[in-house]
């Protein structure tokens, strides 16, 4: 009895298993999805339309002549296992890249948008070129404008510190301009002051040399 209880206790003390996943459902294509698939296998028929009777028994000459019906069962089923295998192909990376989901987003998105837009009292104006119609030249501007405006950015900030740097510059110039004159000035007063003092001088000079000549005629008298 013991071991029994302690059998039923043990499993009930065991943590209850995980709910199974739940069942996938899949994906009903919407419009973008139906066009994306029917372009898939309009383009699987087209490749492989070069497979027909004609290309197939020109290359087996003899057997389409002897044996026509065996060559055609061999290039029908040729088509048709080459046809599951890439179509199976197709399935795989369209359920891999969740590629129906996300064009059904894309759909959601456009419609959602297009909704917003006539709330918004935009209908009836024109639609926005799409950007695979734009003009080369429009293109390359878009492309460049986040580089020139990031080359702009960097130009005006050196222009700044080089338009501060001559503005000091001028500044610097400005003050030895004016130190200049001042000692232009200076030198003109002590230019003037020594035409003045020589001026002097020569009238000095006149009067001692008269003074001088007198002296010496005096001298000279008996």
């Amino acid at each position: 009895m013991a071991a029994v209880s302690s059998g039923q206790n043990s499993a009930s003390q065991r943590e209850p298993s995980p709910p199974l996943p739940a069942r996938h459902t899949p994906q009903t294509p919407g419009l973008r999805a139906s066009r994306f698939q029917q372009v898939l296998d309009s383009s699987l028929s087209h490749t492989l339309g070069k497979i027909s009777w004609d290309n197939f028994a020109a290359c087996y000459p003899t057997i389409a002549a002897q044996a026509p019906a065996v060559l055609r069962a061999v290039q029908k089923q040729m088509v048709d296992r080459l046809t599951a295998l890439c179509k199976k192909e197709f399935d795989s990376v369209l359920q891999s890249r969740n590629v129906v989901g996300k064009l059904n987003e894309l759909e959601s998105l456009m419609s959602e948008a297009e909704r917003r837009r006539d709330d918004a009292g935009v209908v009836g104006a024109e639609p926005p070129i799409p950007p695979h119609m734009l003009p080369p030249d429009q293109i390359l501007a878009a492309h460049l404008a986040p580089h020139l405006t990031q080359q702009q950015s960097q130009l005006n900030a050196k222009l700044q510190t080089v338009q501060a740097h001559n503005a000091k510059l001028f500044g610097d110039i400005q003050k030895q301009r004016a130190e200049m004159q001042s000692l232009m000035a200076l030198l003109q007063k002590i230019f003037e002051d020594i035409d003045e003092a020589n001026g002097q001088i020569d009238d000095v000079a006149d009067d001692l040399a008269k003074e001088t000549r007198i002296v010496e005629a005096e001298m000279t008298e008996p």
